[in-house]
């Protein structure tokens, strides 16, 4: 690089994952370039590949960012002052305001939440509001009483927000799932167990990963004035499509659901559902697709918040390089289901050829002759 690449970090203040600092000839400390202290000017600054040179040309190590020390991992610890504030405001704090506390810029706060956690920070603010807003209805005596306890600022936002994560209608939800009733039923697949949840009118729930007593207990705490009954009989026919799903193949019949939406999850939802099996798409394909080109983030956001695993095939988007990326059942999940979807899809071809093969070997008898009679002489 040369120097204005390397200012440009200063200025980013980005970490450097080669030991290179800066030194400043003014006050005779060296940094490294994501130092939080005051930026010097660009003329009273001289780089070294690393600590040890900068020392040998009389500089002394800053005491903030302590550069002749083993590299923190900054990123972690950005990662958890953001998470820390953002709990402690509800999941109001802006990213200007996250990125402040945390000591850095937004573009490396989106990098650190990226790489520690999987996530954008505005999509765990929606989360941590999102919790809130659950607390606030179990509590409730009305359901504007908590859209006002979870601070939003208006009753079109707190659906749009948690409206589809419920399952159920808020008020509903605040009175404990009262007159509800919700079955499950449990079956293998390639992913391991998969625990699906139907009300009366359809899917509510696909979990991957999950133990069925972990399920039971997670829905009975939900919705504590609900029944909860297995219905392995009952919910046999979904359990089939289900599993199939896992292996990539097609469900053979159109399954009902009951998880609402908003429209622009509602879009993304049913552009996940057109991904062929053993296919992949980047989220900004997705955003492409759905007419919003610059909503890749918004894309992934609406992964996250499904619930219906492989009926929603979440799983099939990736990092615009090719990366995994983050899902909702674990990274290791994700890979197994793109492994057998991609194994399936392999087979189905080797048969598809295997058949044109044999068709092609079979000789055809000769009926030119077949049924006419032989002219006479």
């Amino acid at each position: 690089m040369n120097s204005d690449q390397l200012w440009e970090k200063v200025l980013a203040r980005e970490e450097s994952t080669n030991g290179l600092v800066y030194a400043v000839c003014t006050t005779g400390v060296f940094c490294r370039p994501s130092c939080p202290s005051r930026r010097p000017r660009r003329e009273n600054v001289t780089f070294f590949a690393d600590a040890a040179a900068a020392q040998r040309a009389g500089f002394r190590p800053c005491r903030r960012c302590r550069p002749d020390s083993s590299p923190p991992d900054l990123n972690f610890e950005r990662v958890v002052l953001a998470c820390s504030a953002q709990l402690l405001a509800g999941g109001t704090l802006s990213v200007t305001k996250l990125a402040n506390v945390a000591r850095t810029s937004e573009r490396q706060l989106h990098r650190a939440f990226d790489e520690v956690v999987a996530t954008t920070p505005r999509a765990f603010a929606s989360a941590v509001r999102v919790g809130r807003a659950r607390a606030a209805l179990r509590g409730a005596r009305r359901v504007v009483d908590a859209i006002y306890a979870a601070d939003f600022a208006s009753s079109r936002g707190f659906y749009e927000t948690v409206g589809p994560t419920l399952g159920m209608a808020p008020d509903a939800y605040r009175r404990g799932g009262a007159d509800h009733v919700l079955r499950y039923t449990v079956v293998d697949t390639v992913a391991g167990p998969a625990v699906i949840a139907a009300s009366d009118a359809g899917l509510c729930a696909v979990h991957l990963g999950v133990a069925d007593s972990a399920a039971i207990a997670r829905l009975s705490n939900e919705f504590p004035r609900a029944r909860v009954e297995r219905a392995d009989e009952e919910l046999a026919g979904a359990a089939l499509a289900v599993a199939s799903l896992a292996h990539g193949r097609d469900a053979g019949r159109e399954l009902p659901l009951d998880v609402s939406a908003t429209a622009f999850q509602a879009r993304v939802w049913a552009a996940l559902r057109r991904i062929p099996a053993g296919e992949t798409r980047s989220y900004t394909d997705v955003a492409r697709e759905i007419g919003e080109p610059r909503a890749a983030r918004a894309v992934a956001r609406a992964c996250a918040t499904n619930r219906l695993a492989l009926v929603v095939p979440c799983h099939r988007v990736v990092r615009a390089n090719g990366q995994l990326g983050g899902y909702r059942w674990g990274p290791e999940l994700k890979s197994a289901l793109l492994e057998a979807e991609s194994a399936e899809c392999e087979l189905e071809a080797r048969g598809s050829v295997q058949a044109r093969r044999a068709q092609v070997s079979t000789p055809v008898p000769d009926v030119s002759h077949q049924g006419h009679e032989e002219e006479q002489p």
